[in-house]
């Protein structure tokens, strides 16, 4: 198996932390997001998006975008679950996930960021639109969270939010967000961070950090 990734991709990230929670133990090749590897040809024909993460199966097959993948492992490594049984429970976790990775996480996409640039925003202008986005999807995030005192997002063992959640904390942290008004999200995060699989899963415990 082989692990298609860069170190501060927070989608690559996510997929990381489900990985090490799942003690599956890929191979890992570096497509260097700022200077465009990740364009070239031969990722190309891996990945048609030229994004990361991709993941190659054993058997050749590559699956594509970090939620999907997610959601392959969940199948395929049971332990521990990432998602309820409950299937309201379950809508509700994946209705957060889905607020960080599919509303939050693309506004603040390398690509869009260069054409804000391209379109003359200065570096300011820029952050301001990051935590703007961060901002106003983290009032949302705050308010999916069930009114539990649980340690983690939707229980007490960490699952599919918290694996998202976690690494929009860490870019919100990157671009100088206050994060005051979201207690319940930072707390979640520091609960996260003591455990092995998200240690391990950090960008800068990545062989590409710099």
């Amino acid at each position: 198996m082989l692990l298609h990734g860069y170190f501060r991709s927070s989608a690559a990230w996510r997929v990381r932390i489900a990985l090490a929670l799942k003690s599956v133990r890929p191979e890992t090749r570096i497509h260097n997001l700022r200077t465009g590897e990740h364009l070239d040809e031969a990722y190309r024909a891996v990945n048609p998006q030229a994004l990361v993460p991709a993941l190659e199966l054993d058997d050749g097959t590559v699956l594509t975008q970090s939620l999907a993948i997610i959601g392959w492992l969940d199948r395929s490594y049971p332990e521990p679950p990432l998602l309820p049984e409950n299937t309201v429970l379950r809508a509700q976790v994946e209705a957060f996930a889905l607020a960080i990775a599919c509303d939050i996480h693309p506004l603040q996409n390398l690509k869009v960021l260069k054409r804000l640039r391209a379109a003359g925003w200065s570096e300011d202008e820029v952050a301001g639109w990051i935590r703007t986005a961060i901002a106003d999807g983290f009032a949302a995030c705050e308010a999916l969270l069930p009114d539990s005192a649980a340690p983690f997002c939707f229980g007490a063992a960490p699952g599919l939010a918290d694996l998202c959640l976690v690494p929009q904390i860490g870019s919100a942290r990157r671009f100088g967000l206050d994060l005051t008004p979201f207690p319940r999200l930072v707390a979640i995060d520091a609960a996260c961070a003591g455990l092995p699989a998200f240690i391990s899963a950090r960008p800068d415990r990545q062989p590409d950090a710099i």
